[in-house]
């Protein structure tokens, strides 16, 4: 389970007060006792009602999944999660992560908002970048052998 801790949270509220749908996200956060994962699925479960995507996956690791080549693929939108990271207390950055996530996502058909955003850049930032691209690389070449 990844989560954020109580301070992590309250960190991210304080960098973007006026944001309502980050707020609405890490309100979800807190109410979750901070599981990004369980924060993702009751936030598109409000959005889009429950809907059953298999067994063994959950619904942010899914999502990831299909945005993952844009997400670790794409230098603008990788290289804002970067600089993020480097630089935590920066709204600005955030704000401009979490809305090119928006876009990317819209693109490939995942009707995602600010706050499922929020949860998706939050889950990554807490694992890493570098992690997240390298741990959900597609297994491709290695079947082929």
């Amino acid at each position: 389970m990844t989560q954020l801790t109580p301070a992590e949270i309250q960190e991210i509220q304080h960098i973007l007060q006026g944001d309502t749908a980050t707020q609405s996200a890490l309100t979800t956060l807190q109410q979750n006792k901070g599981d990004l994962e369980a924060s993702f699925d009751a936030l598109w479960q409000e959005k889009f009602g429950k809907t059953d995507y298999g067994k063994g996956k959950s619904l942010l690791q899914l999502t990831l999944e299909e945005i993952r080549a844009e997400i670790c693929g794409d230098d603008g939108l990788r290289g804002k999660i970067t600089e993020y990271t480097k630089n935590p207390g920066s709204a600005a950055l955030l704000n401009s992560v979490i809305g090119s996530l928006v876009t990317v996502a819209a693109v490939n058909g995942i009707p995602i908002d600010g706050a499922i955003a929020t949860i998706v850049i939050l889950y990554i930032v807490k694992i890493g970048i570098n992690v997240f691209c390298k741990y959900t690389a597609p297994e491709n070449e290695e079947q082929k052998n």
